[in-house]
Formats: structure tokens, sequence, C-alpha cells
């Protein structure tokens, strides 16, 4: 068993940045695929990014250029840094584990407006 919690979203002005956080409740060491997804609303969720436990990321077309995953297995983090984020990166955005089955958390918000 996994748990996910993120932390780090809020509101943002176009073209800054955030960076979120998803602490697991146990060693990510093992997991084979760590990901964003995000669900904007009346939409549908989507995914965002994804890295495998050999670091070997996949960026949407979306964000690809502006956001970068990467996970720190010492401390059991995932991280997303989102630069240059626009009004339609407003979501909820879920942190999400692949390890014998499928592990999400909470979400956190991301609001980017002026």
């Amino acid at each position: 068993q996994v748990q996910l919690v993120e932390s780090g979203g809020g509101l943002v002005q176009p073209g800054g940045s955030l960076r979120l956080s998803c602490v697991a409740s146990s060693s990510i060491f093992s997991i084979d695929v760590m990901g964003w997804y995000r669900q904007a609303p009346g939409k549908e969720r989507e995914w965002v990014t994804t890295i495998t436990r050999d670091a070997i990321t996949n960026y949407a077309d979306s964000v690809k250029g502006r956001f970068t995953i990467s996970r720190d297995n010492a401390k059991n983090t995932l991280y997303l840094q989102m630069n240059s984020l626009k009004p339609e990166d407003t979501a909820v955005y879920y942190c999400n584990a692949v390890y014998r089955r499928v592990y999400w958390g909470q979400g956190t918000q991301v609001t980017v407006s002026s």
C-alpha cells in the first residue's frame, strides 16, 4: 500500500512558476512508474508526464519544454517543476504511482490567472 500526498499548488500569474511535490508513505525506489495527471473543470483527467525507475521521462506536448518531472528516491518524493505557466494549465494536479496497482494522491489545485 502506498499513500501519496501532493503539495505546492496555489495561485500564480501567467508566466510564473510553481513546484509541486508528492510525498509517498513508503520507499519509491521499487516503483516502476510515477507521474502527474491533471483535471481541469468540466474536463476529463489527462496525463501530463511520467518518469520511470530509470529516470526516463515523457511529457504531453502541451507541457513539453515548460514542465520538468523528477524523483528523489532518498526522500520518497516526486516533483513537478512548472515554468512559463499559462491559464490553460489551471487544474487539479494528481500524483500517480504504478506498483502492482495504481495509486493516486488527493490532488493539489493550481490556478494560473492575472
